[in-house]
């Protein structure tokens, strides 16, 4: 294991938290919740069709029910929905029967997303839902000792400035709660700059000047190269000025083609490790998992979710003494 595994698993035992797993069926996800369980990283609970609580379907399907109603859902369809342990542990999460939940090794990540979309809280400050990777690069000095986030390798194709904006931030936000790192956010690009013109570069920059407008006091650049974004003698003779260039530790990509490719080429042709995706932008925390994963990105993958139930408990704990 490398060190930022260590830390993730370390962080999670101190508080481990209910998280469940919707795919009985694979048996990478029963050793994994196995191993977890006997090592106190979560408390894990695999679901299938054969032990959902009857009651609890029946409460689901009328919660699913009064908030979908409007927009053409029957009883009969939530009711059906019900029935799917993916929808059922998601609810599990919404409504505080659990505390996040870890899914993808059979399912795909657009059935992933739409529970997660259909019935989480999607939080408003982030204004989408996206992912992001976890990439530990062995033997690398760029980024965060070879650390780094890179966002959105798994849900939204093509990003409109503003989406992208929105993913930035979101990411940001990961980083600083989970890694525990200051966060140095590159809107990754063609053109360092303006060192290549189109509407292509246009839309990262406009993307840089939405997200810096909203004060998030997160430190984000654009556009810029790999290189700049990496590399402090190639930022250095490409621009003047910029407290992300060369020091970059989250990497957003202009689309999906660009960090889902990436993402693989890394772990592939790097020996990195790629913890997620983890879904970002819901108020109850999950991740997705690929369907190539192996039982160990399916452990770190569940450090994360409990990490981020931890800091969300925190979070409405300090809320409510504030009140």
């Amino acid at each position: 294991m490398d060190d930022i595994t260590v830390r993730l698993r370390e962080k999670a035992r101190s508080n481990p938290k209910k998280i469940v797993f919707p795919e009985a069926n694979d048996e990478r996800i029963v050793a994994a919740v196995d191993y977890i369980n006997k090592q106190s990283i979560a408390e894990g609970m695999i679901l299938s069709q054969d032990n959902l609580d009857p009651q609890r379907q029946e409460e689901f399907a009328n919660l699913f029910f009064e908030r979908k109603q409007p927009r053409g859902v029957t009883f009969e369809e939530a009711r059906e929905l019900m029935e799917n342990p993916l929808y059922y542990g998601a609810m599990m999460i919404r409504y505080g029967y659990a505390d996040g939940f870890v899914a993808g090794a059979k399912y795909t990540t657009s059935s992933v997303i739409r529970a997660a979309l259909n019935c989480l809280e999607v939080d408003k400050k982030a204004g989408i839902v996206s992912s992001c990777f976890i990439m530990s690069i062995p033997n690398c000095v760029y980024g965060e000792q070879g650390v780094f986030i890179y966002a959105d390798c798994g849900v939204i194709p093509y990003p409109t400035s503003e989406q992208l904006a929105n993913i930035a931030i979101s990411s940001a936000q990961f980083a600083s709660e989970v890694l525990e790192i200051t966060p140095r956010v590159a809107l990754l690009s063609f053109s360092t700059k303006g060192s290549a013109e189109g509407r292509w570069v246009d839309k990262i920059k406009d993307a840089v000047a939405m997200a810096n407008s909203k004060d998030s006091g997160f430190l984000i650049d654009g556009e810029l190269q790999g290189d700049s974004a990496l590399v402090p003698e190639v930022a250095s003779r490409k621009l003047k000025e910029s407290q992300v260039a060369g020091r970059a530790n989250v990497l957003i990509f202009p689309n999906l083609d660009a960090g889902n490719i990436c993402y693989k080429l890394t772990q592939r042709l790097a020996n990195a490790r790629a913890v997620g995706p983890i879904v970002l932008g819901t108020i109850q925390p999950c991740s997705d998992l690929s369907r190539g994963c192996n039982i160990d990105d399916i452990i770190d993958c569940t450090a994360v979710t409990v990490i981020r139930s931890q800091k969300r408990q925190a979070k409405n704990t300090e809320q409510q003494k504030a009140a």
